[in-house]
This record gives structure tokens, sequence and C-alpha cells, in this order.
């Protein structure tokens, strides 16, 4: 680690010379460049410094103990060692957990796809309710919410709904929420009180730009056709709807929301974009699993990752075996605390897998 953190103040401090040489100025994409490699490494620096002093400081005072003291002197000089020794290790930590690689989608929008899964009509009404409960998410961090696709079930569920969630650091948050989620709860349609198990599934995928996946001409094959509602009936009388077939990978998008061919045609695309970039990320993901122990972070979809539980008011995520007691603040957005506790855990992971 600390041969890792010499050549990476080393960079920062030949940046540091770059950004300031009038040459390097006057080409505004190569310094505007500079500039933003010179600010990632800034706080891993500064953190660095505190580390290497409290290091000389603490040997100092060790140097200290080797000679005759008095006593009072001496308890001093101890409490000190104490002291530095702790703030040592708290920066050990925070400079292991800023060399963590950034996750390069971290920053970006993202694509959440929630689908019914078992359990018939209360299915659909459990994707409803993970549908409202990451949009209350999303409004308390003032991110936007674009609907993409929706498949409704008649009773108020859905079968499937696709949305974009916009905001700085969306996926960021949100990319440990994919996987199976299972519901337990007595539906309202049940007379006798029953307790029902019912499923959901949830994908969340990081918008895709143009740059980061490349789709050949002639491996989508693109169908219009004539937008339908629930039943069956006509909602559109011209052929708006459109459905996408990626040749190669057998993925097929179908979008009918908008009445316009071309906003469907767009929204199509930025799905079909985001599922063939995930499905690169989850190859590489399989690769990685072999590495950790868990799969945390890995947007493993075969994985039950949590069961919402309403008799007993609880909800508990089973990659961390963490169990909170606050099922309906949960449900009306309040995630803040299990996401903390998802990323807490996945750091901890890494660090694990850099120093094996």
């Amino acid at each position: 680690m600390l041969e890792k953190l010499r050549t990476l103040k080393s960079k920062y401090d030949e940046l540091s010379m770059q950004i300031s040489d009038p040459e390097v100025i006057g080409d505004s994409q190569k310094w505007q460049k500079l500039v933003k490699e010179h600010a990632h490494l800034e706080p891993i620096v500064a953190e660095y410094k505190v580390f290497d002093d409290k290091t000389t400081q603490l040997a100092e005072a060790r140097e200290m103990l080797k000679d005759k003291l008095d006593e009072d002197f001496k308890e001093m000089v101890k409490e000190e060692v104490k002291t530095l020794t702790q703030e040592l290790e708290e920066a050990e930590e925070a400079l292991k957990k800023m060399l963590i690689p950034k996750d390069p989608n971290d920053d970006k929008n993202v694509i959440i796809e929630i689908r019914a899964g078992v359990g018939g009509d209360e299915a659909g009404l459990f994707a409803g309710n993970l549908f409202r409960m990451y949009t209350m998410y999303a409004e308390s961090k003032r991110w936007k919410i674009e609907i993409m696709s929706t498949s409704e079930q008649g009773i108020g569920g859905y079968k499937e709904i696709i949305f974009m969630i916009k905001g700085k650091g969306a996926y960021s948050r949100l990319k440990y929420e994919s996987g199976g989620h299972r519901v337990q709860r007595v539906p309202d349609t049940e007379s006798s009180g029953r307790i029902h198990t019912s499923s959901a599934t949830v994908a969340v995928l990081p918008e895709v730009d143009d740059i980061d996946i490349d789709i050949g001409p002639n491996d989508v094959r693109v169908d219009v056709f004539r937008s339908s509602g629930n039943g069956g009936q006509s909602v559109n009388t011209t052929d708006s709807a459109v459905r996408l077939t990626h040749v190669p990978s057998g993925i097929v998008v179908s979008c009918q929301d908008e009445k316009s061919q071309l906003k469907n045609k767009d929204k199509a695309f930025k799905i079909l974009k985001a599922r063939l970039y995930d499905k690169q990320l989850q190859e590489q993901n399989d690769e990685m699993a072999a590495k950790r122990k868990s799969q945390v972070g890995s947007g493993d979809r075969s994985q039950r990752v949590r069961t919402y539980n309403y008799p007993q008011g609880r909800v508990s995520d089973h990659r961390i075996n963490l169990t909170l007691y606050k099922l309906e603040a949960f449900m009306n957005g309040d995630l803040d605390e299990m996401i903390d506790n998802l990323i807490t855990s996945d750091q901890a992971e890494q660090l694990v897998a850099m120093e094996a």
C-alpha cells in the first residue's frame, strides 16, 4: 500500500507542475483532463500526508520512551503514543478505502427494471410497491424519474415496469438493489388471513453512453406494431409501438408508452444498450465472484437479496444479515440505513481482496 501511495504522490506532484505550465494551459482539452485527474488524487495525497506525519510523530514518541524520563513526562509520552497509534490506524483505514478502485458507473443515471415473480396478482402488487418505494427514495434525493416501459396488471400492480432515475450518484446508491425481492403478508383478497409469499425481481442498470457500447447496424431487427392497453383495447391508431431484437444476444425490448414511434424507439434503444452493457458487467462479475466470498455488489439476478415481512414489520437483507424493524418507513423510501450498510460491507470485501 505504501509503495502505491508514494507512486500516487509522485504522480500528483507531476500533475501539479503540468497544470501550471503555460503550454498545457493553452490546450484547454488536455488541461481539463489533467485538472480532473489532479482533483481525483488530491484527497488521497492529503490523507497520505496526514498518515506520513502521524507515522513520524509516533516513531519520535517511541524513541523518547527509550530515554530516562521523569514519571509524569513518561506517562504523558505514553498517552501520546496511544493517541497517535489510534489516529494512525484510522488514517490507514481511510487510505485503504480511498484506494479501492472507483466504479466507473457510480455517477451515472440508472435504469431500473422491476418484474413480478411468483405469486400471481399479489406479486404484481408487490412490484408496484417496490416501484413506489424507489420513486419516493429518488424524490428524497431530488432525482428525476422517467417511465420507460410498463406492463400493467388488472388490479393495479405491474407485470413489469422499467423506469430511469436521473441524478448524480444514482447508480452508486441503487446498484445493490439488483436481485430477488420476497414479500410475506396477508393479501387484501385473502379472506382467511393466511400469510402469502410472493416475489419480484429487480435489475439496476447504469445508463449507457454511445461510447460505452457498440451495436452493429445489422445487429438489431426493428419491428413496429400498434400499441394496446389492458384487455387488448387499442389505445393508438398508428403503428407507434416498437420492438427491438438484438440478433447476436437474443435480447428483445418493447416500448409502447409514448404516442410517438420515434420516442418509443429512442427509449427502447436506451434499454437495449443498458442490458447489453449489463451483460458485459455480469460476465466480469462472475469472474470476480470466484475471488470474493459473497456478491454484495455484483447484482446477481438469481440471488434472493431481501425479504419484506409485513406481520413482523421487518425488512431483512440476506447478503449482510441485517434486519431493520422499520418496514413502513422503508417502503416509504427510507432506504439510506440499508444502503449505507451494503456499501460498507462491499468496501470491506474489496479491502480483503486487495490484501489477499
